[in-house]
């Protein structure tokens, strides 16, 4: 199963390891959408940023 993340609420104000999760996870403007491969790590980068993202099942 693959998650679509897409950054919905700006990263500017949010705490610096919420900016660098983002970044990781190649979120750097908002609307930018990344498509990532489900497992463990990608589960808690989501967690650590729910708030600003929609996350979608493909």
């Amino acid at each position: 199963m693959k998650y679509e993340i897409t950054l919905i609420k700006s990263i500017n104000g949010a705490k610096p390891n919420q900016i660098k999760t983002a970044k990781a996870l190649g979120l750097k403007k908002l609307g930018d959408t990344v498509v990532k491969e489900e497992n463990e790590a990608i589960r808690g980068m989501i967690i650590t940023i729910a708030h600003l993202v929609k996350v979608v099942e493909k």
